[in-house]
């Protein structure tokens, strides 16, 4: 029988987060749906054979006693405990863990920004064996996020930068209608900037190749705005 597999989620940012999760599958609901994660803490979130999901940081909440209010970036029902996923654009880790059963199945996993970017975040597997690379995004992508795809707050800081999906809504840049195949969906000048700043992630949906990481046996070390 298979152990768990121990998500720990540290916040390396220099402000409190809300983690968000995700389950697919009806897989099990890790950490509740979400909580805050102050900065320099951690958690650990045991995950069952076969979950799969993702976990997202969510920015700038306010939340009333009865866990009820908003985030700025990442949000998820207006609730602390998230029962959906998370409002665009957010940097997501997802992950499918043991695919295909059995001892030597693997676990998939990647850093995805198709979705935009809130947060710096990385997943580094341990104790595992196979590839078990690293993946995620150090660079601060707000930083140099071009003016077409900020998302600013109320005083005018940059708090995620949209993707080229979302802003603009279009199939060369969603990957769909007549787009929709990794034959007729390429990189776009918006993705590869993404791409650029962030190598090890997924900048658009057909990036498959240089971003999915795979692990045999493995915990996962979630660590969000990480450094270089």
């Amino acid at each position: 029988m298979a152990s768990a597999t121990l998500f720990t989620l540290q916040n390396s940012c220099s402000y409190t987060i809300w983690p968000a999760t995700l389950s697919g599958n009806g897989a099990a609901v890790l950490g509740g749906g979400g909580f805050a994660l102050p900065p320099g803490d951690t958690i650990q979130l045991p995950g069952p054979e076969g979950w799969s999901g993702r976990f997202w940081a969510r920015t700038g909440c306010n939340f009333d006693d009865a866990g009820n209010g908003q985030c700025a970036t990442g949000d998820c029902g207006g609730t602390i405990q998230c029962a959906g996923g998370g409002v665009p654009p957010v940097s997501l880790a997802e992950f499918t863990i043991g695919s295909g059963g059995g001892a030597a199945a693997k676990d998939f996993y990647d850093v995805s920004l198709v979705d935009g970017y809130n947060v710096g975040i990385s997943v580094q597997a341990s104790g595992g064996s196979g590839d078990c690379q690293s993946a995620g995004c150090v660079a601060d992508v707000n930083a140099s996020c071009p003016e077409e795809l900020q998302v600013v707050d109320g005083g005018g800081a940059v708090v995620a930068c949209k993707s080229a999906c979302a802003a603009f809504d279009t199939p060369e840049f969603c990957c769909t209608g007549e787009h929709a195949t990794s034959g007729t969906c390429a990189p776009t000048p918006y993705s590869e900037m993404f791409k650029a700043a962030c190598p090890a992630a997924y900048s658009y949906a057909y990036d498959d190749l240089s971003s999915t990481c795979t692990c045999i046996g493995s915990d996962y070390l979630i660590t969000f705005c990480p450094s270089i």
